[in-house]
């Protein structure tokens, strides 16, 4: 049975533990908010691009462009979004289990595929079982900015235009709430899709339409990345911000069932005490 000393050692220390999850839970929960701002504000550009590059598609002249066209796919790019530090639940385990199942239903050999990473806990997992890792960038801000993943991402779309990849999809946590993100696979380029759902709008082109599209059409697929990346982001805050929930929650449970032993065991001890001077001072009768 555990001494006293002992059971008011694990309250002491329980408690210090329910201070640290309850304060990450409330910066957690700060970043959220501002995280969610950040992905709501950077909608309306990705949009109004996707309405100009549909106008361009829908106009019926001859435009053409290797992102606007599907050819046979012999090696599929990756590019996958985790975060760089633990305590949020399942967010990045489920996102890597689902991704390697699909990987394995995909392609027979690590030579159909390319794995471009975000996140040191991405990074890590795929390193230790051998995955083929093209680019990685860890290290990202908690509210990142477009320069900070640039680089990766321009040469990430280059490697589709150059055909190092025939397709390439994103995959990352979507936001639903604070208790729920969805595990989402986005497919990048080519895009096929771009003008279903739009409400295209009269456009007149200088140069011209073609030269336009050369030009939006590898920012427009840059936005999608870091717009999932925004999006990524608020998940994992969402993810954290309840795992730390959670944690203050059952430290406070345990703390309440440490403090009810240490109250019987301290009830025990006094009893005890009491019946030896009762029993002492009989024998001195």
């Amino acid at each position: 049975m555990a001494s006293l000393r002992d059971i008011k050692g694990r309250i002491t220390s329980t408690k210090k533990t329910k201070q640290i999850t309850k304060a990450m839970q409330m910066v957690s929960a700060a970043k959220l908010n501002r995280a969610q701002q950040n992905a709501q504000s950077f909608l309306p550009y990705t949009d109004k691009i996707r309405e100009v590059v549909a106008s361009i598609a829908s106009s019926g002249t001859e435009v053409s462009h290797p992102m606007l066209q599907e050819r046979p796919v012999k090696k599929t790019g990756y590019i996958v979004i985790t975060s760089d530090r633990g305590l949020a639940g399942g967010y990045n385990a489920s996102l890597v289990r689902s991704l390697l199942t699909t990987i394995k239903q995909r392609h027979k050999s690590p030579d159909e595929y390319g794995i471009v990473v975000m996140g040191r806990i991405g990074r890590d997992l795929f390193k230790k079982r051998n995955l083929p890792i093209i680019q990685e960038v860890i290290g990202l801000p908690d509210q990142p900015e477009f320069n900070d993943i640039k680089n990766i991402a321009k040469t990430t779309v280059e490697m589709f235009a150059d055909e190092v990849f025939d397709e390439l999809y994103v995959w990352y946590n979507h936001f639903v709430s604070p208790i729920t993100q969805e595990v989402t696979e986005m497919k990048l380029l080519p895009l096929t899709d771009v003008g279903e759902g739009t409400n295209t709008s009269a456009y007149e082109y200088e140069p011209s339409e073609q030269a336009i599209l050369e030009r939006l059409l590898p920012q427009y697929a840059e936005s999608l990345i870091f717009g999932a990346l925004l999006d990524a982001k608020a998940s994992e805050f969402g993810a954290r911000m309840t795992a730390m929930s959670s944690a203050t929650d059952n430290a406070s449970a345990l703390i309440d069932d440490l403090t009810l032993k240490y109250n019987r065991a301290r009830q025990a001890a006094i009893t005890q005490e009491i019946t030896e001077i009762v029993g002492g001072a009989a024998a001195l009768e």
